[in-house]
């Protein structure tokens, strides 16, 4: 099923030029940076097989953590 179909998965995008506080939070060093679940990041562009492994560990709740 897409993201987009589903009514469980949301995205946000942030300006973090505009918003600084959520680039240190998060610890923003390059773009695009992924967080899933609050548990697992990375930075960079991705294939869609290691989002969709990313999503699938967030949601197993393995904590992995990839930068």
């Amino acid at each position: 099923m897409m993201a987009v179909e589903s009514d469980k998965v949301t995205a946000d995008v942030v300006e973090v030029s505009e918003f600084p506080h959520v680039a240190q939070r998060y610890q923003v060093y390059g773009v695009p940076k992924t967080i899933v679940n609050e548990s697992i990041q990375f930075e960079g562009a991705r294939p869609e097989a290691a989002l969709i492994g990313a999503v699938e560990s967030a949601s197993a709740g393995d904590g992995t953590s990839t930068r």
